[in-house]
């Protein structure tokens, strides 16, 4: 049975009718691609809602209603809007498996994020991060995780704990190598590190057992190096 969408996308709203408010049993609400500035604490009616998209918008912030939606389990698109900060609040979104907060003006990413234990994606492009909370590390359901177009030159060592993630995207931050906190992640398949400032690589990371692919590309690496010459020799595609 198809899920019950409400759908306002590409409409030319400045403000989300109330009518919207009433669909107490919509599943999808898709507010995508307006020119929404903000949005109202009813928000917190829809119960029901396993997807919200409110991505391509206005908005400068988030009402903490957002993180009482306890069925909001498959996307929440909240990027290319003009958020600063996100409320603790979604910290209590714990069966969502897609959180994408990327194209906003974030410098930081709550503790609280930590506590979305269904994460299996998480996407933060193209903000102002300088670092990520430890807590990030509690995730252990996430596999993929795209930072790229910030400002990170290491991962918290807490990463170490993401036994599940397969993919992670760092292209154009400042890492200067290679994270320590990705050493030894078994499932580990592919690191993209184009435009950064890596210089040499660490010999662990010929040690990791899945990786397929590195990408290193527009960095300073020497051409010659150990580590990328022993992965290529097992068939990992490296990029450089």
């Amino acid at each position: 049975m198809a899920l019950i969408r409400v759908d306002h996308w590409r409409a030319g709203l400045a403000s989300v009718p109330e009518s919207v408010w009433e669909r107490v049993d919509a599943e999808e609400l898709i507010l995508a691609d307006n020119a929404l500035t903000t949005i109202s604490p009813r928000l917190a009616r829809l119960t029901r809602l396993r997807t919200l998209d409110l991505g391509h918008n206005r908005l400068t912030a988030l009402p903490d209603e957002i993180g009482a939606l306890p069925a909001l389990s498959d996307c929440l698109y909240l990027h290319d809007n003009r958020l600063t900060a996100l409320p603790e609040a979604l910290g209590r979104l714990v069966r969502l498996r897609y959180l994408n907060v990327g194209e906003n003006r974030l410098d930081g990413l709550p503790d609280a994020l930590g506590g979305l234990v269904g994460l299996v994606e998480l996407r933060a492009k193209g903000n102002r991060l300088t670092a990520l909370p430890a807590s990030l590390g509690a995730l252990a359901q996430l596999r993929e995780l795209w930072l790229g177009g910030n400002q990170l030159t290491e991962l918290p060592y807490s990463f170490g704990e993401l036994r599940e993630l397969r993919e992670v995207e760092l292209r154009d931050n400042r890492c200067a190598t290679v994270p320590e906190a990705l050493r030894g992640l078994p499932l580990l398949r592919r690191i993209d590190l184009r435009g950064n400032g890596v210089r040499e690589l660490p010999d662990w990371v010929a040690e990791l057992p899945a990786l397929e692919k590195l990408d290193l590309r527009w960095n300073p690496v020497e051409v010659r190096d150990g580590p990328a010459e022993r992965l290529a020799a097992r068939g990992c595609v490296v990029l450089r």
